[in-house]
């Protein structure tokens, strides 16, 4: 993937983006003779603060996220025998991680990663001078220190998600420090866990409820932020991978002590419990809501079209004074690249200026995730299974006018993309599918997606095409528009990444309070919220109303609400990079990715009756040791203190 190129009007946009949104990290420090003449001043210390925010994870960019190492997407570059790309789809999805050379790796700032211990360092650097800054008020002082806390706490937990057991960089080293104790080494994962909510608590406290600069500290900490990323910590904490995780009962350093608690802690849920809830406190007490998308005086659309829109733009609408949904915006991680890399061509009159788009392509194993239309999954809806539904899922069926706000009426796309949640129309497009927005904000006149073989958002060139047949209508903001002469042909309409959305700490509350307690009305009632907004009944009614009779009572289960959570959070979250870390976290990522194909439609073909016919397009591998990324071998022969994860 590291091939394509952004063309000069797109980074022109980004910079100018970048101006707008996140002025206050365009002054990192440049030409400081010393550390000590970055603390003379407030400006200048406050230019060192910026620097500390700068090693902050670009998470929408998918060179350095989990996007397409799993089956969330999909790319379509061709496979050389012997030779690959370097990127997270060639080198981890493909299973080719190596101990020489890692994909995305943080550990070193090397292959995609940024470098987490040089970050580190950068911060502690900042405890140590900030005393020193003459004319500091006090006020601004005790932000700042708490903002740096909170970046040492994130960065630690990046390394620890990933990594597994970590140094820990409380102090930097004196240049005196002998080699014995500059090689530090890694500690176990709840010595870890405990030092990063011991600095997150530290922070708390002295960050602002709300930012009083709008405009200009957008992307800066807030006490919402902290206790957000605080409860979701909390529950990775209390997560199989980490919590009882006995695939590493002979993990232990050189001295023999274990780096992982081989033995399940209940009150690791408790915790993260009580996290959850004071997050979910401080967010509501800061105006903080599910989007509901009002629709403008120029759309006309009907209430489906409009829960489409509150999901689609509760990622996508740039503009927080109506966009309540994002409790944190990395404004630092523009979605201009991520939106052209999964908008389909709609026009044909645009075929000639490819630009970056259609590469990011959903699998089907996506597509078949969403709910059906009654609000629960289609393997277990009465009416998909008794009707036979189901089973011809991959058959075609040609839509009538009872479709066409999603589907073009009189047009043939696959039984599987009928009679869907809305949430799966706001997610995904597909052939034959309704695209509302990009110029067109009239329901009874939409874009027609045509995906077939030489149709404008078909297979025609090498490397430009959707692998599956389905495109990510979600991530692209619907006021986009067209414009002929333009290296994409899209004016693109910008928003910094959303990290952390109120829907998402919704559905960790629900989980905690599930692994609690079980089932109960406090649990329904967060995962409810979610449903609402998203046109469903409630998870209780769903199932009773709707299941194949061997599902009715699921939601009444512990393990059976801890399913339907799951899958709640995977739907609710999708496209959005967090379906790689929350399998892993759950442990279930061998069993669901190891060997299973990733498919699509015969994108190849031009015809309806090939063009719906199943195919592999390839098949990941992972295997227990994939759970923690290796570190590099250089690193150890450098640290003989270090140990490798398991299995590399």
């Amino acid at each position: 993937m590291k091939n394509i190129k952004i063309k000069p009007v797109c980074l022109l946009l980004s910079v100018l983006f970048a101006l707008s949104a996140c002025s206050y990290l365009d002054v990192v420090p440049d030409n400081i003779a010393t550390i000590d003449n970055a603390f003379t001043g407030r400006t200048t210390a406050e230019k060192f603060l910026f620097t500390c925010y700068s090693y902050m994870p670009a998470h929408a960019s998918v060179y350095e996220q989990a996007f397409t190492i799993a089956d969330e997407f999909i790319v379509p570059y061709p496979q050389v025998k012997n030779t690959f790309y370097n990127d997270p789809f060639e080198v981890i999805a493909m299973g080719r991680q190596n101990v020489i050379s890692p994909a995305l790796n943080y550990w070193d700032g090397l292959d995609g990663g940024k470098a987490m211990f040089q970050g580190l360092r950068d911060c502690n650097t900042f405890f140590e001078k900030i005393d020193n800054v003459p004319g500091l008020s006090s006020l601004d002082k005790t932000r700042w220190i708490a903002e740096v806390k909170f970046l040492k706490a994130y960065y630690h937990y990046w390394l620890l998600r990933m990594y597994g057991p970590i140094p820990l960089i409380k102090n930097n080293m004196s240049i005196s420090a002998s080699i014995d104790e500059l090689q530090t080494k890694r500690e176990p994962v709840d010595t870890c866990f405990n030092y990063i909510i011991q600095l997150l608590d530290e922070a708390i406290p002295s960050l602002p409820l709300k930012l009083a600069k709008t405009t200009s500290e957008m992307g800066r900490i807030t006490q919402p932020i902290a206790l957000a990323v605080k409860a979701k910590i909390l529950v990775e904490a209390a997560s199989p991978l980490f919590n009882g995780n006995s695939d590493y009962t002979s993990f232990t350093d050189k001295d023999g002590n274990a780096y992982f608690n081989t033995t399940p802690d209940s009150k690791k849920w408790e915790k993260a419990a009580e996290a959850c809830k004071a997050a979910v406190e401080a967010c509501e007490s800061a105006g903080f809501q599910l989007y509901e998308f009002t629709p403008s005086s120029n759309d006309k659309i009907n209430e489906e079209l409009r829960i489409q829109m509150s999901i689609r733009n509760s990622v996508a609408d740039n503009n927080y004074n109506f966009n309540k949904e994002v409790i944190w915006a990395n404004t630092n991680s523009s979605a201009l690249h991520i939106q052209m890399l999964s908008t389909a061509t709609l026009d044909a009159k645009y075929t000639a200026n490819e630009g970056h788009r259609m590469v990011l392509a959903p699998s089907l194993t996506i597509a078949e995730m969403f709910y059906s239309k009654n609000g629960v999954p289609i393997d277990e809806d009465n009416d998909w299974i008794s009707t036979g539904k189901y089973s011809d899922r991959y058959k075609m069926k040609t839509a009538t006018s009872e479709y066409k706000y999603n589907i073009s009426e009189g047009e043939q796309t696959a039984t599987l993309n009928f009679d869907r949640e809305i949430r799966f129309y706001a997610n995904l497009s597909f052939d034959r599918n309704l695209w509302f927005g990009i110029g067109k904000y009239d329901m009874d006149d939409q874009w027609v997606l045509k995906a077939r073989a030489g149709e404008p958002a078909g297979k025609r060139m090498a490397t430009l095409f959707s692998a599956t047949g389905y495109f990510c209508k979600k991530l692209a903001n619907y006021q986009n528009n067209l414009l002929e002469g333009t290296a994409s042909g899209y004016v693109m309409v910008d928003y910094p990444w959303p990290v952390i959305r109120i829907a998402d700490l919704y559905l960790l509350y629900a989980e905690a309070l599930n692994e609690v307690s079980g089932p109960g009305e406090e649990v329904y009632y967060w995962i409810d919220l979610v449903r609402k907004r998203a046109g469903l009944e409630g998870v209780v009614k769903s199932w009773e109303n709707y299941a194949i009779p061997s599902r009715k009572t699921k939601p009444s289960t512990q393990p059976g609400l801890r399913e339907i959570i799951q899958r709640e959070r995977l739907i609710e979250l999708a496209n959005e990079g967090q379906r790689y870390w929350e399998i892993r976290r759950w442990k279930k990522a061998k069993e669901m990715w190891h060997n299973k194909s990733v498919q699509g439609w015969d994108i190849e073909q031009s015809d309806a009756p090939t063009y719906y016919r199943v195919r592999t397009i390839h098949t990941p591998q992972f295997i227990t040791k994939n759970y923690l990324w290796p570190l590099r071998e250089y690193d150890l022969s450098i640290n003989p203190k270090l140990d490798q994860n398991p299995g590399w």
